[in-house]
């Protein structure tokens, strides 16, 4: 019978001693540090063999560094002699790369699907930026959905009376449906044309947003360009100035915190996939991710039996 062990890098401690504490089990004691060179150092210091372990590392900004992190975790575990190997990756960097837009570009996705696969047996992720991206895997893949846990929130803290959902994008149409269907309520969407990876222009919002609160949808935040075009389109045509944006994944890079601070949102609701400053200049509301994954992890070690 497998012994069910939980590690966690560099990327999100905070999330892991989440899991860790819902799981009832100590996290696994390893060294990780970095040599004066830059490069990292791993050891491992719990005896694995026979082990069913869980990486606990989502791979967010800096992207490379946490994803060689996640890579070299994975090795130090298989030669500690674990028998299954499940990478927890809940924000998965690279998702946005899944095609080629202009055809000398590298296919980031792809690529970094297949370097896990190198050495983890199964991945746990959560709300891809595509969900097509699980065909990349060639392995196992659990992907895991923070929409009933956001949309929960939501339904708590903010009254539904003459509230509409707001797709930002065509591209998060379906994710914003689903938040409509929950809510039980309209949606709008706004039409864009990115000109730059920073910086977006609005064309039409399409749906009722005259005189109503809006709760602008997305599956991840980054530098906030879309998000903002989308309130400045949505407040140009007449909603109610208090806007609610929920998404999956706060990057918050660069100036993004006080770009959306100048906008009138009331609140800004986010999991903790990736960790956030203990101080904001934004109204967050951050839903743990902590007993969903710990629910997973039980779940598919439920193979191996339970022996904590």
């Amino acid at each position: 019978m497998a012994k069910l062990s939980v590690l966690t890098g560099r990327a999100n401690i905070p999330l892991a001693q989440s899991v860790a504490s819902a799981l009832s089990i100590d996290l696994g004691h390893r060294t990780l540090e970095n040599f004066p060179d830059d490069e990292l150092h791993i050891e491992i210091h719990d005896d694995l063999r026979d082990h069913d372990v869980y990486i606990i590392q989502p791979t967010g900004p800096p992207v490379g560094d946490y994803l060689l992190e996640l890579l070299l975790l994975a090795d130090a575990c298989i030669r500690a002699g674990a028998s299954r190997l499940t990478g927890v990756i809940p924000y998965l960097g690279y998702a946005r790369q899944d095609r080629r837009a202009l055809g000398r570009e590298p296919m980031g996705a792809r690529l970094v699907a297949e370097l896990l696969c190198t050495r983890l047996h199964r991945i746990i992720t959560l709300d891809l930026h595509n969900a097509a991206i699980e065909g990349f895997f060639s392995i196992p893949m659990e992907h895991l959905s923070a929409v009933p846990l956001l949309a929960d929130s939501v339904r708590k803290l903010i009254p539904e009376d003459n509230m509409v959902v707001v797709a930002p994008d065509q591209g998060a149409v379906k994710h914003a449906q689903r938040y409509a269907g929950l809510l039980d309520l309209p949606l709008a969407y706004v039409h864009k044309v990115r000109l730059s990876g920073a910086e977006v222009a609005v064309q039409s919002v399409v749906g009722d947003v005259r005189g109503k609160y809006p709760i602008v949808i997305d599956d991840m935040v980054s530098t906030g360009g879309t998000i903002i075009s989308a309130i400045e389109a949505l407040i140009a045509r007449g909603c109610q100035p208090t806007i609610a944006v929920a998404a999956s994944h706060a990057l918050l890079v660069g100036s993004a915190p006080d770009r959306l601070a100048a906008l009138p949102i009331k609140n800004l609701f986010f999991t903790d996939s990736l960790p956030q400053p203990a101080s904001s200049p934004l109204p967050l509301r951050v839903v743990s991710l902590g007993r969903l994954l710990a629910d997973t992890i039980k779940r598919l070690h439920g193979d191996f039996g339970y022996r904590f």
